[in-house]
């Protein structure tokens, strides 16, 4: 008994098939891919030497159409070789599929194949860097074969990030692109404007590839990176505290059982003076602990932050950090200047147009994802930045607003441990 096998593999839609997949012994295994060259091969072997089995993974991969799969499908059954499908659901090597079982399945065939072509079509657009159909992103308009900046919208979007930049809230840049522009969204669609590589110059698509500098960007690289590490750093933060008015919200927990601190204000009655407190919100200690003056934990906080900032970043291998940095900039390096030999390659025949736009789209999505891993990268230059910080009066000149966001950089949360009335703070960063 012979049985042959054949596997045939589009480039732009999926990945070279593993010739070893049937599990059973193959006499030959023809594989194609992105022509249909060793399946006529096949056909022709077949005049000389007929087999018992042909082995196929779907039936549609005998053609680019229905009637070229029903064309092979007949010239095959001519030469009395049994089809196996092996992922349709009628086909076994103990029962293989009959004609009329085939015709039933002539529909789905006929529905697989729009499908792939459609596909197909989209792959093609990727390969020449074509936006994804559908709306353009606010911010942007449909060009020719580009996205082009739509500019009043792309300034909405600009003051946007900036907001966000500047004080690390995603809903006060919410609150203040509604205020400033009149333009109203929800903090989901902020959260997504945070994180589109649209605004960033690259290219998404649905297979969750992404393709760098397709169209002029509305944020830096530099300002990207930023964008990402605030989230990041807000995704530690307890719900609603990064965008609170006090810069100690959502960082202080009791030492002990580990109940976070609220901050809580109080009025004298009748008095114009407010106070600020820091209060357990779930304490379990009986009687409940009491609340402590907010001012005297933020005074001691600031004290103790530059007093121990410098030795926990002295700590840090930042020899490291900068050596893989160096690294990922040099793998992007050449793989850049494989893009610009691209066009030579062509012109001297080495490539095809196909090969070479192929060649081209997997290089910029190799790179897109380097570019990535570079963005999560902490900033070398984190020592000089916490030498800059570690003055009592950087912090004391800083509003509420602005000291939040320092001291999220920096401090991942700080537990106070209670000794009677007396009370003491470990701050601990988050590197």
């Amino acid at each position: 008994m012979k049985i042959i096998a054949y596997l045939y593999s589009d480039p732009l839609l999926e990945s070279p098939s593993d010739p070893a997949i049937w599990g059973w012994e193959v006499d030959r295994v023809y594989r194609d891919l992105g022509t249909r060259t060793h399946l006529q091969q096949l056909l022709n072997d077949c005049q000389q030497e007929t087999a018992d089995y042909l082995l196929i993974r779907r039936i549609e991969e005998l053609g680019d159409s229905v009637r070229e799969v029903c064309d092979r499908m007949a010239e095959l059954e001519e030469r009395q070789i049994q089809i196996v499908a092996t992922e349709n659901a009628t086909a076994t090597l103990d029962t293989p599929l009959t004609r009329s079982e085939l015709l039933k399945l002539l529909s789905e065939i006929e529905s697989v194949q729009r499908s792939r072509q459609i596909r197909k079509g989209h792959a093609k657009n990727r390969l020449q860097s074509i936006p994804p159909p559908g709306k353009a992103p606010f911010g942007y308009r449909r060009g020719k074969d580009r996205y082009a900046l739509d500019r009043a919208a792309a300034a909405m979007v600009k003051d946007f990030f900036e907001q966000f930049l500047l004080y690390g809230s995603l809903r006060g840049a919410v609150r203040y692109l509604e205020r400033k522009h009149s333009k109203k969204i929800s903090v989901t669609t902020g959260r997504r404007w945070l994180t589109n590589p649209t605004y960033r110059g690259d290219l998404a698509y649905k297979n969750g590839l992404v393709l760098s500098n397709t169209h002029v960007a509305i944020i830096s690289r530099e300002e990207a990176a930023q964008v990402d590490r605030l989230l990041r750093r807000n995704q530690r933060m307890p719900p609603r505290t990064a965008s609170a008015s006090r810069s100690l919200a959502g960082l202080v927990v009791c030492g002990e059982c580990h109940c976070s601190m609220a901050v809580s204000q109080a009025k004298a009655h009748q008095g114009k003076r407010e106070y600020l407190y820091l209060r357990p919100t779930n304490c379990v200690r009986q009687p409940k602990c009491k609340a402590i003056p907010y001012e005297a934990i933020l005074q001691q906080a600031i004290a103790q932050v530059c007093q121990e900032l410098p030795r926990a970043v002295a700590g840090l291998e930042m020899g490291q950090i900068g050596g893989v940095k160096q690294q990922i900039q040099e793998a992007i390096g050449t793989k850049e200047q494989i893009l610009t030999q691209l066009p030579q390659l062509r012109q001297d025949g080495i490539l095809d147009a196909e090969t070479a736009d192929l060649r081209r789209y997997k290089l910029s999505t190799e790179i897109s994802a380097l570019q990535s891993q570079l963005a999560q990268l902490p900033p070398v230059n984190l020592r000089e930045t916490a030498q800059a910080v570690s003055l009592p009066q950087f912090w004391l000149d800083l509003s509420e607003t602005e000291r939040r966001f320092y001291f999220r950089e920096f401090i991942r949360k700080i537990e106070i441990y209670r000794q009677g009335k007396a009370w003491q703070l470990k701050i601990i960063f988050i590197f």
